[in-house]
């Protein structure tokens, strides 16, 4: 981040400096929260979590070259005591972020947040110095650590915004102030928690609101094709930009095709322009995620070619989402085993058919392997059962569905479907999941793996790739 010292830092966050020789002392390495990370020059923040306190960890920060401590109680070596690391870890960016001037574009929604913040990134990096979320750290915690990367030379710094209840935007909007706010999609990830997608979209829509007003600068991304998002628009003072494939939508695609090997590419329609794309992800879905990068390269001055050649380049910069790789014996293996909702799971499911239509033509089959999607609430029964529907409608060869009783909706949605004998079976974990396709697959077949986070799913890609019989334990 920009070189602040320690009496900066402490007066930005309220601190009290403890055994601090030299309060002119700057912070010339990056913010971290994990000891191990700590270069020359960092401030390393310590968190106290259920099973680690950071500040047991301190002294070693410090031997490792850190320059100070952001603590709650003095630790024995240079810090600056708070009463909240987390509150003074925001008040520490939001102060960066308005003194840098950056332009700060910040995106959210129910699916793709990720996938599209990436997209955004690569495009605007090509354009100008770009800083942005690595990950999904999207939280109270991730956001600030990654807003504190930018430095003097930082045009752009891209922030990807989760939300688990009402407030939770607004709260970090409110700590790196955005100028565009870019609004993805309403769909049912989380449902269980919000209580239903108007929810949602009150809690999504809180990114608008936040925005500088259209005089100012303020410029609103929303979904022509999602109407919740479309209706943020009465809840802006912003301009408001809309992206998709309406015919009415600023940034548009036309003549959407599926190369053979399940990658889209489309005529990109800007307001200065048009250019051609080829994306190098999988899946129709990221055409729209594709468009909304490309607004904000609009908006931020890129011609439409200029934003064109940046997407056919992009790739794919976090793990296990959408990861295709291909064995040396012919089978493809694809990881998005990051994270998954209905929302998500149908978009991988019809990328999986549209890759499925090389893999008949090499004599291989299409395999999902799927496990529970989580915070569902009452809609669990029906969403689990809606996407092993589905996987047979797509007409998937085969689909394991692998642990408990959502497994089972699953796999019960599939044989309902029509799915009888061995297109679909239930399997009680990973490693029986790895046995099962260890046994069968063969030369030419593409193997779909996706799950919530929290089932660990991405243990069955990896042993796939490692070639071993048994996954690695957690």
């Amino acid at each position: 981040m920009i070189a602040l010292s320690l009496a900066e830092i402490a007066d930005i966050t309220g601190g009290r400096p403890h055994d601090i020789p030299d309060p002119s002392v700057r912070i010339t390495g990056p913010v971290v929260i994990d000891s191990r990370q700590v270069e020359a020059g960092s401030l390393f923040a310590a968190f106290a979590g259920e099973r680690v306190d950071g500040h047991e960890f301190a002294e070693g920060a410090v031997a490792a070259g850190a320059a100070a401590v952001l603590a709650t109680r003095p630790v024995g070596v240079p810090a600056i005591v708070v009463d909240d690391v987390e509150k003074a870890l925001g008040a520490l960016a939001r102060a960066v972020v308005h003194r840098l001037g950056t332009d700060v574009v910040a995106l959210t929604g129910s699916a793709g947040k990720t996938s599209t913040k990436d997209l955004i990134a690569q495009v605007l990096q090509a354009h100008a110095p770009t800083v942005w979320t690595p990950g999904s750290l999207n939280n109270e915690i991730g956001l600030p650590l990654t807003a504190l990367r930018a430095t003097e030379e930082t045009r752009h710094l891209v922030l990807e915004m989760g939300a688990r209840g009402i407030g939770h935007i607004a709260y970090l909007a409110g700590l790196t102030p955005p100028r565009i706010g870019v609004v993805l999609n309403v769909g049912t990830a989380h449902i269980g928690e919000f209580g239903g997608r108007e929810q949602i979209a009150v809690a999504k829509g809180e990114l608008v609101e936040a925005l500088p007003a259209a005089a100012d600068g303020g410029i609103a991304v929303l979904n022509a094709d999602d109407p919740l998002v479309r209706a943020m628009s009465a809840r802006t003072k912003a301009r408001t930009l809309l992206f998709g494939e309406a015919d009415d939508a600023d940034v548009r695609a036309a003549d959407v095709r599926m190369t053979p090997s399940g990658q889209p590419s489309f005529t990109l329609h800007t307001p200065t322009g048009c250019g051609e794309v080829t994306l190098r992800l999988y899946g129709e879905h990221h055409v729209s995620n594709a468009l909304a990068a490309a607004a904000v390269a609009h908006a931020l001055g890129m011609s439409a070619q200029e934003t064109a050649t940046a997407l056919s380049g992009a790739g794919t910069l976090s793990r296990w989402r959408m990861e295709v790789t291909e064995r040396a014996d012919g089978v493809t293996v694809v990881n998005d085993a990051y994270n998954a909702n209905p929302e998500s799971m149908r978009a991988a499911l019809r990328a999986l058919a549209a890759m499925g239509g090389a893999a008949r033509a090499n004599g291989g089959r299409t395999w999902a392997v799927l496990g529970p999607m989580a915070e569902l609430g009452d809609a669990s029964l029906a969403e689990h059962d809606a996407v092993g529907r589905l996987a047979v409608r797509l007409n998937v060869s085969k689909l394991v569905a692998v642990g408990g009783i959502e497994a089972s909706w699953l796999q019960l949605g599939a044989y309902n479907e029509g799915s009888w004998g061995e297109e679909s079976v239930l399997v009680s974990d990973a490693q029986a999941a790895v046995d099962l396709l260890r046994s069968e697959l063969r030369p030419g077949d593409v193997v779909l793996v996706k799950a919530s986070r929290s089932i660990g799913l991405e243990r069955v890609a990896e042993a796939l790739l490692a070639g071993e019989g048994e996954v690695a334990s957690r």
